[in-house]
């Protein structure tokens, strides 16, 4: 699919790695909402990307809330060809501690948010997508939905968020598969190590610990290279039903 032209609904697009997707998109002549729960981040990157972007205040896990993104891309811009998924929350909680166990409603909102988000925004917009016109190919739309290598490699302390983004990586194929029929293909992007707002609450030196892990390169990812690998699955037809790894060939430890 070409991106010029075409509209995206971006969650999680005030900051991080949302923000980065926007504006290479946007770069790229696409139309955008940028979708947050901070309104206020979403209106700022909306406003530094300028005319074709639209901001939208929007909790993932929402139905109406969801609902009302993808009605004004609609309204906005007549269509809504690509979704860009990157809200998401994050969660350090052991099993068991001395505390005591884990605590339930915490396990509860991780994946309210990051699992069931991603499942409330890819139906929401995959019946939007279906109802318009095909490309000359018979695309309808692309929605990319953000994983994690914590789907594979948890790290002890993220029995929740492992389960959150192993839950959309497994609804990958299946969505693929079932949306196929309607020209609409699914894929998950899993980053390793990535500059966010969620890193940087970390210290200084527990982030050169988490670069140096990496075999190569030994950083940690720039938004920008994600939002690199989402335009080009966007406009590569044959990048279905698949989770991608962008991680520098990281694997995590257990600690």
């Amino acid at each position: 699919m070409e991106i010029a032209g075409k509209t995206f609904l971006v969650t999680g697009g005030g900051s991080g790695l949302g923000a980065a997707s926007a504006e290479e998109l946007a770069r790229r002549g696409g139309k955008v909402v940028v979708a947050d729960l901070n309104e206020e981040g979403a209106k700022a990157q909306a406003e530094k990307l300028g005319e074709g972007a639209c901001a939208v205040a929007c909790d993932v896990a929402d139905e109406s809330s969801v609902k009302a993104a993808v009605d004004a891309a609609l309204e906005v811009y007549g269509g809504l060809h690509g979704v860009v998924h990157c809200a998401g929350i994050g969660a350090a909680r052991k099993l068991v501690s001395p505390d005591g166990p884990h605590p339930l409603d915490l396990f509860e909102s991780v994946l309210r948010v990051n699992l069931m988000g991603t499942f409330n925004v890819m139906r929401l917009a995959a019946d939007a997508m279906r109802r318009q016109d095909p490309t000359i190919t018979g695309e309808r739309g692309v929605i990319i939905n953000t994983a994690s290598v914590a789907a594979f490699e948890g790290q002890i302390g993220q029995v929740a968020y492992a389960a959150s983004k192993g839950g959309v990586v497994a609804m990958t194929l299946p969505a693929a598969r079932e949306l196929a029929r309607h020209g609409i293909r699914v894929v998950a992007v899993a980053p390793g190590t990535f500059e966010t707002p969620m890193l940087s609450l970390l210290p200084e030196a527990a982030r050169q610990t988490l670069a140096a892990q990496t075999p190569f390169p030994p950083r940690l990812g720039r938004p920008s290279e994600f939002a690199a690998l989402v335009c080009h699955i966007i406009e590569n037809e044959m990048i279905n039903g698949e989770t991608i790894r962008i991680d520098g060939a990281l694997r995590m430890a257990a600690k």
